[in-house]
C-alpha cells in the first residue's frame, strides 16, 4: 500500500512577510426549534436505516449477517463518508476499531478519518495504543506517530518513533526520508543528509529525498545546488539555495544565489519573489539599525553631523 501521508518535504520558496487576510465570518445560526431538531433526528435515523439508499441497506444487512467481518463494517463506514455523513462514518470507524482491536485495516481507517476531522490528538493516541499492544503494527504506524510528534515540536521523542519504524522496515526510502526530516528539524544537518542519501540509494527517483538533501547540504551551497539540479533546472536550484540562505539570514550569499538564478532565467518567478523578500528584509534591518528616533539616536546623529558624516556612512 502506498502511504502518501508519510512523505514529508521541506518548503523551499519563502512566502514572504505575513500578510493580513480579511476573513468573512458567517453570522451565527439561529437556535434550532424543537420541530427542526425532531426533523434532523428523523433524517439521521432514516439515513442510518438506509431509507432510499439500496446500497446502504445491503451494507447494513451484511454487517448484521456477519458481525465479525471487519471488511463489511469498514465498507459501511466508508459509505457514510462518501455520502457526506462524516460524523456517522467516524462513529462506525470507532466501532470497527473497538470490535477488532488487532485489525491493522480498522486502525488505519480510523486514523485516516480522525486526521480528516482534524482530531490529530486522538489519531496519535490510537496509533500509540496499537503500536504498544500489537506485534502486527506496521512500520508506517510508528513513522506516523513520529510525524505527529514532529508537528507538536517533540522532536527527540519523534526520533525514537522514526527509528523504530526504520528498524521494522529498513528498506523503505520514505521512512529514511522521514527520519532525515526529523533530524533536520533538530538542527543535525549532517545526520539528516546521511538519511536522505540512504533514501536515495533505495529510490534514486525520490524527488522529496533529493530536495531535502539539498536543504541538509545548505552549509555547502555548491553541493546543495548540485543536489537540486538533479531534479530541477539550474535557475530553480539557485533560487532554492537563496531561499534557504534567506531563512538563515545569510543575506549577502542569498543575493549572489538569486543573481545566479536570474542569470539563467531573468524572469524566474521564485527568484524574483525571493529578491523582493530579500530587499524587504534588508530594508527593515537597515531601518532598525538607523539611530533616528530614540534619544540615543538623536545624540548619535548630532555627533555625526558635527563630524561631517552622513547617516548612511559606516
Amino acid at each position: 500500500m502506498r502511504n502518501v501521508w508519510l512523505s514529508l518535504s521541506v518548503v523551499l520558496t519563502l512566502a514572504g512577510c505575513a500578510r493580513k487576510v480579511a476573513v468573512t465570518h458567517d453570522p451565527a445560526p439561529a437556535p434550532a426549534s424543537a420541530v427542526q431538531t425532531t426533523l434532523q433526528r428523523q433524517a439521521r435515523n432514516a439515513v442510518e436505516a438506509g431509507e432510499g439508499d439500496y446500497e446502504l441497506r445491503q451494507l447494513r444487512e451484511a454487517v448484521a449477517a456477519s458481525p465479525d467481518d471487519v471488511d463489511a463494517r469498514l465498507k459501511l463506514a466508508a459509505h457514510y463518508g462518501a455520502r457526506g455523513m462524516s460524523d456517522l462514518a467516524l462513529e462506525h470507524y470507532r466501532l470497527a476499531a473497538e470490535r477488532f482491536p488487532d485489525s491493522v485495516a480498522a486502525a488505519r481507517a480510523l486514523v485516516t478519518a480522525l486526521r480528516k476531522a482534524d482530531a490529530t490528538g486522538e489519531a496519535k493516541d490510537v496509533l500509540v495504543r496499537f503500536c504498544n499492544r500489537s506485534s502486527r503494527a506496521p512500520a508506517e504506524f510508528f513513522s506516523l506517530v513520529g510525524i505527529l510528534e514532529d508537528a507538536d515540536g517533540r522532536y527527540a521523542n519523534a526520533e525514537l518513533w522514526h527509528r523504530a519504524a526504520n528498524e521494522r522496515q529498513p528498506d523503505s526510502s520514505v521512512l529514511h526520508n522521514n527520519l532525515g526530516y526529523n533530524l533536520l528539524l533538530q538542527g543535525r544537518a549532517t545526520d539528516a543528509a546521511a538519511e536522505f542519501r540512504r533514501a536515495l540509494a533505495l529510490d534514486p527517483r525520490s524527488e522529496i529525498a533529493r530536495n531535502n538533501l539539498g536543504v541538509a547540504l545548505a552549509a555547502d551551497p555548491k553541493e546543495a545546488v548540485l543536489a537540486w539540479e538533479a531534479i530541477t533546472d539550474a535557475a530553480t536550484a539557485h533560487s532554492n539555495m537563496a531561499a534557504v540562505l534567506i531563512e538563515q539570514k545569510r543575506y549577502a550569499e542569498a543575493r549572489s544565489e538569486i543573481q545566479a538564478a536570474l542569470d539563467y532565467a531573468p524572469r524566474h518567478p521564485a527568484a524574483l519573489e525571493n529578491l523582493k523578500l530579500l530587499d524587504e528584509l534588508e530594508g527593515k534591518r537597515a531601518a532598525a539599525a538607523a539611530p533616528r528616533n530614540t534619544l540615543r539616536g538623536r545624540v548619535a546623529m548630532a555627533v555625526r553631523r558635527a563630524l561631517g558624516v552622513s547617516p548612511a556612512s559606516n
